[in-house]
């Protein structure tokens, strides 16, 4: 009897390990089978230090994933196929509509729920890495992850998309894009304008650097690199040409500027038909491409760097008659500088989590400071005596930002999708409340009309009044707006060109004109 041989032996094994393998497995037909063979031997015939059973597994888990794959996109076509069908339908009966807003109408309901959890795990993770080898430097929130309401998306995404048709004509004649600043190299967190002459627009960016641009000709005046890490916030001194920045390199830069308006050029109109202006896709599109370098002068010393936080430096503000400013980070305090010592006057602590936001009152000596704790603070320093501090809950999410109006009242915006107004008299409850289908950044309110601009996640931008009554939402398409989440909104009434200014993930800056006149009267 003759004796198998030990190599004759183990390829024995092997092919009968591999033949359990291949039995565990579904076969589709002979084609597929050829190719995961082919694969198989491709595989093998590689050198590996991992075990061939652990490479034969590796390859049947790979090849399952490409099956599941294969079948979303069959299902895929079929529902396009489905759609077609009833396209032609609604042609035979006299209507015309866009097949992929349908697609979009059809399947957002059934994408919105994942989109959101993918999107906040993709901004949290985005600020991990870039933080970790920066100091800290990129400043997105922090926090779990966010469910849109599916009824709300499929009103918005369904139905209505018809009846937004017909009011985009007017959204377009009241709300208009007027002027595109482009020229970062990461997402725009924070943008302000300044308070005298020469009025400019200012940019605070995750690629480490502060930008000024002249609103009507939109070309970049100067740039601020200073900044080890991510730059969160940028504030305008209120009478001298300074400006205050905050960066996730744990301090806040004190730096003067000097700057000559170009002449201004005609303003051309980059608005789209009005058909376009309806979209409701939550897909990101591309970012807008820099050509060629900044050609602007730069500013890399600070005048004064204020240290004495141990971690992210999220926000900074200056106290009314600029002596003073206020910062707020993610070690969970505030503190209060001398402008002209560079000491600290006072650490403003109390909340349990990080802070997000801060912001002064633009006449009194107040401060609110917004948390991911779900609660923002009053800190009054009217008494140099007493220093008092309310707190103020009605947020079930993070506090993305708290800002003041010229009477008595605070505006609240949050992760949990509202948006709150407060009377300053009466902390107990909001006079007001806005609910939104998404996240809402950094808030602006109008200083004259008190419009308040909400910047979301969602890269829409809405209009609402004190009292919560929905007035306008900012013209959005493929081919203008903004293209990730809108992260900023800031009011400048007295400005001809542009009243209104909005900032991204998607590197740009974009000036609006509002016709607040217009605006109201449809109200």
């Amino acid at each position: 009897m003759p004796v198998e041989s030990g190599s004759s032996s183990a390829a024995r094994q092997v092919k009968q390990k591999r033949k359990s393998h291949s039995l565990s497995i579904r076969r589709t037909n002979s084609t597929e089978q050829d190719r995961l063979g082919l694969q198989r031997d491709i595989l093998e015939g590689q050198d590996s230090k991992l075990p061939p059973s652990l490479r034969s597994n590796l390859l049947d888990l790979f090849s399952q994933i490409e099956r599941e794959f294969e079948n979303l996109y069959l299902e895929n076509v079929e529902l396009r196929r489905d759609i077609d069908t009833l396209n032609e339908r609604l042609a035979a009966e006299g209507h015309t509509f866009d097949g992929a807003d349908l697609a979009k109408g059809a399947l957002k309901t059934k994408a919105s729920h994942s989109t959101s959890q993918l999107s906040q795990k993709l901004k949290t993770t985005y600020k991990a890495s870039t933080s970790k080898p920066r100091s800290n430097s990129c400043h997105g929130r922090v926090g779990g992850s966010r469910n849109f309401n599916v009824t709300t998306w499929e009103l918005w995404g369904g139905d209505s998309w018809i009846v937004s048709s017909f009011k985009a004509t007017a959204a377009r004649a009241v709300c208009q894009l007027v002027k595109e600043y482009v020229g970062h190299r990461d997402g725009i967190w924070d943008l302000s304008v300044t308070r005298n002459q020469p009025v400019v627009l200012g940019t605070a960016s995750a690629d480490h650097t502060a930008m000024l641009w002249s609103i009507e000709t939109g070309k970049c005046l100067l740039k601020y690199t200073g900044h080890q890490g991510s730059v969160n916030s940028i504030k305008f001194h209120p009478t001298e040409q300074m400006a205050l920045t905050a960066s996730g390199d744990q301090t806040a830069h004190i730096w003067r500027y000097m700057v000559q308006l170009p002449t201004p050029q005609p303003v051309a109109d980059v608005s789209t038909p009005c058909e376009d202006d309806v979209d409701f896709s939550d897909k990101d599109e591309p970012d807008c491409e820099v050509e060629g370098p900044i050609d602007c002068p730069s500013i890399r010393v600070a005048a004064t760097t204020l240290r004495s936080h141990q971690g992210v430096v999220i926000a900074a503000d200056w106290l009314v008659g600029g002596r003073q400013v206020v910062t707020a980070s993610w070690d969970r305090s505030a503190n209060l500088y001398d402008v002209e010592t560079s000491e600290l006057v006072h650490s403003l602590t109390g909340h349990d989590q990080e802070l997000t936001h801060c912001c002064t009152h633009p006449t009194q000596r107040l401060v609110v400071t917004s948390s991911r704790d779900t609660t923002f603070r009053l800190w009054d320093f009217r008494d140099p005596s007493i220093h008092s501090v309310n707190v103020f809950q009605g947020h079930t999410d993070t506090v993305t930002s708290a800002v003041f109006t010229v009477g008595d009242n605070v505006v609240s915006g949050s992760d949990d999708r509202t948006v709150k107004v407060w009377d300053l008299k009466n902390m107990r409850s909001p006079i007001a409340t806005i609910r939104t289908d998404s996240a809402v950044n950094r808030i602006s309110v109008s200083v004259n009309q008190k419009i308040i601009a909400l910047p979301h996640d969602n890269r829409q931008v809405r209009l609402f009044d004190m009292s919560g009554v929905r007035l306008a939402r900012l013209p959005r398409s493929n081919r203008q707006g903004h293209r990730r989440m809108v992260c900023c909104s800031i009011w400048c009434e007295d400005n001809t060109t542009c009243n209104l200014f909005t900032c991204g993930f998607d590197r740009q800056a974009i000036g609006w004109n509002i016709n607040i006149p217009a605006l109201l009267q449809e109200k």
